[in-house]
């Protein structure tokens, strides 16, 4: 019986796979999924799923339903019951289910349906982290961790070897040398860490609907290079004319104004990178996002040599994402093309609207950096 149910449970994991994969930009571009970010598993509506089934009935029931009734007989109600609204239509309903999926199986269905290979992370140096792995047995150690079969064991083995054990009339008595205890041993395996930089643009011309595809892309890039390694950390940065690091709340709700300068962003970004990041120690990684409206020409070269400098010598990828505003120019995404096409880890996209997001995950993780 348990086999069945988890062959079933098997099957319906795999019909619901299979239903986000038909669908997989409606579901990426839900603003439902980013709300539960840092969760292990996030709901996902999906339309009813219904198996194939027997139903069996009598044959002995009349009219409507089971019991008596005749030709004109209200069904579910009196007759003349004219309970309920809306106009008549066609068309059928829409039923739906929550159903619960890991991060990880939606990561899984990412890679799988945009071909994203696995991320390999850089340098061969990585900090060593201990493992405590309960492996081993030991003579002592806390009752919480004894180890009944070893301890039932030793105690038989003593009793046949002693020639105490009595086939017909089998006792057990347990003493204190027989008692065997879970104990760990200590693992030292190297841990790769990485640190994602996220900046945004938060100027006048950056709308709610911008910030909002933001705010998806971030989320499926987060989801997906958080699969690749044991530790990670998210810092936030937005800017208009100044740079500022905040929470991650405050980095999609935040409601400014102002002029642009994107080098701002850059400088706030090395500075964090230069006190608490070492590239020796560190996957890097910095994604930003703007309208591509900067303040000057100047501040355009200022940006570049920035990058060029001191910021991708250090990181594994750098991604920028331009979205698209009714008020910016949109020229800062040509600047970065003319300078660093041909960069291996710089990755650049254009965002047109929410449709434009599966592109733009696809553009910044199929690099594998």
């Amino acid at each position: 019986m348990i086999e069945k149910i988890e062959q079933d449970h098997r099957r319906f994991r795999e019909i619901v796979k299979g239903t986000i994969r038909k669908d997989l930009k409606r579901y990426l571009t839900r603003q439902e999924i980013v709300g539960k970010r840092g969760k292990q598993a996030v709901p996902i509506p999906i339309p009813q799923i219904d198996l194939p089934r027997f139903v069996h009935g009598s044959k002995d029931g009349e009219g409507v339903g089971q019991g008596e009734g005749q030709p004109g007989d209200a069904v579910g109600g009196q007759p003349g019951d004219q309970s309920g609204a809306g106009q008549a239509g066609d068309k059928p309903g829409e039923h739906t289910v929550e159903v619960e999926v890991s991060l990880q199986e939606l990561a899984e269905i990412l890679g799988e349906e945009l071909q994203l290979p696995r991320i390999q992370p850089k340098g061969e140096r990585a900090l060593m982290s201990k493992r405590f792995k309960y492996t081993t047995i030991s003579n002592v150690g806390p009752e919480s961790l004894r180890h009944f079969k070893r301890t039932y064991r030793r105690a038989l083995l003593r009793l046949i070897m002693s020639g105490e054990y009595e086939a017909d009339k089998p006792t057990l008595s347990i003493r204190r040398e027989d008692l065997r205890y879970r104990s760990f041993k200590i693992d030292v395996e190297p841990k790769h860490n990485a640190v994602i930089f996220y900046m945004m643009d938060v100027s006048g011309s950056m709308g709610d609907e911008q910030k909002e595809v933001v705010r998806i892309a971030s989320f499926w890039l987060d989801t997906w290079i958080r699969q690749h390694y044991q530790g990670i950390e998210s810092r936030y940065i937005i800017h208009d004319a100044t740079a500022r690091e905040v929470d991650e709340d405050t980095f999609f709700r935040t409601k400014e104004s102002g002029g642009t300068l994107i080098s701002s962003a850059y400088e706030l970004c090395l500075d964090l990178v230069t006190k608490e990041y070492p590239p020796a120690d560190w996957n890097l990684y910095a994604f930003h996002f703007s309208d591509g409206d900067n303040w000057s020409s100047n501040d355009n070269e200022k940006c570049v040599k920035l990058l060029g400098e001191r910021l991708l010598p250090m990181v594994n990828l750098f991604g920028y994402g331009q979205v698209k505003s009714p008020y910016g120019s949109g020229q800062f995404l040509q600047v970065l093309a003319n300078e660093y096409q041909a960069a291996e880890n710089v990755v650049l996209a254009d965002i047109q609207d929410r449709d434009g997001i599966v592109g733009c995950i696809k553009t910044f993780l199929g690099t594998g950096r």
